[in-house]
């Protein structure tokens, strides 16, 4: 059992709108599409596991680029829109918020019993995950979300979180089975023995590695566990700063969506007929999908697809998410059905992006960007939590 990371972040309050929840829905579910159908359901459990691309997905989603909604919003996003389809993508999402949390043994159960896996051996799973980061570590958060994603393959992740009082900030806990693969390929064969309370009692020697885990983080001290993990603390401002982002990979994807014409892409044919603002997001989003774990250090580069809810960056441009959805959709669909050059493309929208910014250099200005793009907001249906957006201010002359 290995736990991948914790994120700290400012506690916010609030609510998602539905204009937003929906279409994070659509977008989650094309995202989880995509990387089952070009890495396989096992991949997904690996990228939820990740608290740094966790956090781009989130952004790139729209939510506030640091927030702790982030956690809720996505999960609860993506519990809505992969479960109708789980036995298609062999992904399963259980628990929530609250008291959704507390009903994830029993949808584990009914999981276990649809597809054969153990569902009390899950359970555990989930329970000890809680345990741990509610007990055994003293770090002054709380839990409140507890989700536990699950594969028809037996691997898991668990994305949770707890909430500082005493800090206004919220923790989020990641975990991932991948160190037991091996033990849960064959669940009814060795998984069963004895109770021993928190203790799983897994006999099979392959697990021996998981159950000194188990025991050392019961063990450790906080502080010293906390250091050798990978931990993300996004800062207390609300707006998205210069310093929060990688300016040359942010400005790579600019230049390219704004000033090299897609005609002019090698082996973009595919996506010729598309609007620079809705590249923009596209090349956002097919990183989320196709780029590698160091892609995702400065998690605040995504919300420059769709923008963020409370208006930073900028307003969600509805018009512009919405292309996107439709393209990520469409893709997937062609290459359901053998016709994968649109869905190619994609891929390789993510690599044009990379490679372009080995030699760039970049000469834009930070706030001149944002600027921009809540000028042009309105022409994109841009939308925030405080109603639609304004023309920008005009100057009156007397």
């Amino acid at each position: 059992m290995r736990r991948s990371g914790s994120a700290d972040l400012p506690l916010h309050y609030g609510h998602v709108p539905v204009w937003l929840a929906e279409r994070m829905a659509k977008l989650g579910l094309a995202v989880v599409e995509n990387i089952v159908l070009d890495y396989g359901k096992d991949e997904v459990l690996a990228r939820l596991s990740d608290p740094f691309w966790f956090q781009s997905l989130g952004a790139v989603m729209g939510m506030d680029w640091h927030s702790s909604g982030i956690t809720t919003s996505v999960m609860g996003a993506l519990k809505r829109s992969v479960n109708p389809h789980s036995k298609e993508l062999g992904i399963y999402i259980c628990g929530g918020k609250g008291k959704y949390s507390k009903q994830t043994p029993d949808e584990l159960i009914r999981i276990g019993q649809a597809t054969g896996l153990d569902g009390n051996y899950l359970v555990k799973c989930s329970k000890l995950a809680a345990k741990v980061d509610n007990t055994a570590v003293q770090d002054g958060f709380q839990l409140y979300t507890h989700n536990f994603i699950l594969s028809s393959s037996g691997k898991w992740a668990v994305v949770q979180q707890g909430m500082s009082d005493e800090t206004s900030t919220a923790r989020r806990y990641h975990w991932h089975s991948e160190a037991l693969s091996t033990f849960v390929d064959d669940p009814h064969t060795s998984i069963y023995g004895q109770n021993a309370g928190n203790i799983i009692n897994m006999a099979d020697s392959r697990a021996q590695n998981s159950r000194n885990a188990i025991m050392q983080i019961a063990g450790e001290q906080p502080d010293r566990m906390l250091k050798e993990i990978s931990k993300l603390v996004m800062p207390a401002h609300h707006d998205v700063r210069a310093k929060d982002v990688d300016l040359k990979r942010l400005g790579s994807v600019l230049w390219l969506a704004h000033e090299k014409q897609p005609k002019d892409f090698e082996g973009l044919l595919q996506l010729q007929g598309l609007g620079p603002r809705t590249l923009q997001s596209l090349a956002l989003v097919s990183e989320v999908i196709h780029g590698t774990p160091s892609r995702f250090k400065d998690p605040a580069r995504f919300s420059f697809a769709h923008g963020g809810k409370d208006g930073h960056p900028f307003p969600v441009p509805l018009k512009v998410y919405d292309e996107t959805i439709g393209i990520l959709q469409t893709a997937i669909h062609k290459a359901k059905i053998g016709e994968s050059e649109k869905n190619e493309a994609i891929k390789r929208l993510s690599k044009i992006a990379a490679q372009a910014e080995k030699d760039f250099t970049p000469n834009a200005n930070f706030d001149k960007v944002i600027e921009r793009e809540r000028n042009d907001s309105r022409k994109y249906g841009g939308r925030t939590v405080f109603g639609k957006a304004k023309p920008p201010a005009q100057l009156t002359l007397f």
